[in-house]
């Protein structure tokens, strides 16, 4: 059986028997012992905090494990250096400045395609004009298809499955539920959210077409307290389903609203998982609201398992983002491949590499820097049988509905990279 670095790392590597390499050598290169710093770029205050806070211990969690078990190199020790951009995108290119002047060349940012994209811009265009202090863009949630398709470029890579990806695999379970006749879009008002809307507009047409969309809405991002104004509206367009991207706070007071009103759509959602959504569901979730994910604490033979209880025995929180680990786990391969920390050689390493991920064969396609990878339909159900793990104590959990291999995940994309020569 094929067993391969990453494998092991995810599995959290302080529960798996490892053996690093006794030297880390690309070519004739070996990487001397250092501290590689990576800035985490997310709303640590503000409506969107308890996300950004919570992520922040996956990545500090992550590179702990990686650098104890040395996967990047003995001596090679990763350390997250947070900021908060309080979910605003000028706070967060001010602050690139400042992780530029302080010498960190590897960034990672998830929380808001409305951040990612210009963030994204100004990595690519700083580091055209100072090769000498480039840096390497971890996405791990931003999800806009535009950042691997028109606004690609070589120094962005992304974690998470697009928006277009998981839309195509929530539109084709969909179509398999002739319950669905009338769909309400509800999502927020930003890149992403219009993306959804769109993605779920036209996925919808193709293969459900006698589905009707009965009524969209986009709210202002982290503004809107009270979303009992849209459950009526929901209610009264007669829609006996709904498809939201939203997250954070918007997620959970627009479920809570639900719950209150005693809705009785379903929910086909991105981020069910994410944390304060599950406790915001409760009971009245229960075996109608679906999420469409890369990984949930319930899949079988889950090779995440061990991570999953260690984080929640150390800080009483769930563990549900999976690409915080693929993301340190790959970087570190790649140093250890490039035998280099220097930006551009490990770019170039990472891009187009191939894995055995915990879930099933990744790769991150060099045409885009879009990772391809299996993803899910799981349901929130009552804790039991299959759901061996309930949510943030509610005694409900997520149910794998359907398993989608990566090659039936994959989408096509129109990037037109430009590469920096290889050094």
């Amino acid at each position: 059986m094929r067993v391969a670095r990453f494998a092991m790392i995810a599995a959290l590597v302080l529960a798996m028997p490892f053996t690093a390499p006794a030297q880390t050598k690309g070519g004739s290169r070996t990487v001397a012992a250092q501290v590689v710093k990576i800035a985490y770029l997310d709303p640590l205050s503000g409506p969107f905090a308890a996300v950004g806070q919570n992520i922040l211990r996956h990545f500090q969690f992550a590179a702990e494990a990686v650098s104890d078990r040395q996967l990047a190199g003995p001596g090679i020790r990763f350390e997250i250096v947070p900021f908060d951009t309080k979910g605003s995108p000028q706070e967060a290119l001010t602050l690139l400045r400042a992780v530029a002047d302080q010498g960190i060349r590897y960034v990672a940012q998830g929380q808001g395609s409305h951040v990612a994209i210009p963030l994204s811009e100004a990595i690519a265009r700083n580091n055209e004009r100072n090769p000498a202090q480039s840096m390497v863009f971890l996405n791990y949630a931003a999800i806009d298809p535009d950042l691997t398709n028109g606004k690609c470029n070589f120094w962005h890579f992304a974690f998470d499955a697009s928006v277009e990806m998981k839309m195509e695999a929530l539109t084709d379970y969909m179509k398999g539920k002739p319950e669905i006749r009338n769909v309400y879009l509800l999502n927020q008002n930003y890149s992403f959210g219009q993306q959804v809307a769109r993605f779920a507009r036209e996925l919808l047409a193709r293969k459900r077409p006698d589905v009707k969309i009965v009524g969209e809405d986009f709210v202002p991002l982290g503004q809107v307290r009270d979303f009992s104004p849209y459950i009526a509206k929901i209610r009264a367009a007669g829609a006996d389903t709904v498809i939201t991207g939203n997250w954070g706070t918007d997620l959970v007071l627009f479920v809570r609203a639900a719950r209150d009103a005693g809705l009785g759509a379903a929910f086909y959602t991105y981020y069910a998982g994410v944390v304060g959504t599950p406790t915001a569901m409760g009971a009245s979730g229960a075996d109608r609201v679906r999420q469409v994910s890369y990984w949930h604490p319930n899949i079988e033979n889950n090779a995440m398992e061990p991570t999953y209880l260690d984080f929640k025995k150390k800080f009483g929180e769930e563990w549900y983002v999976l690409a915080t680990y693929t993301s340190l786990a790959m970087l570190a391969e790649a140093v250890r491949r490039a035998g280099s920390t220097d930006p551009l050689r490990v770019a170039h390493t990472l891009s187009g590499m191939k894995l055995a991920g915990p879930m099933g064969d990744i790769e991150m396609r060099a045409s885009d820097h879009q990772l391809q990878q299996p993803l899910f339909i799981s349901t929130f159900t009552k804790a039991g049988g299959p759901v061996r793990f309930d949510s943030e104590k509610t005694g409900f959990g997520f149910r794998t509905d359907r398993a989608i291999p990566t090659y039936v995940a994959a989408t096509p994309t129109s990037c037109n990279m430009q590469r920096p020569a290889k050094p």
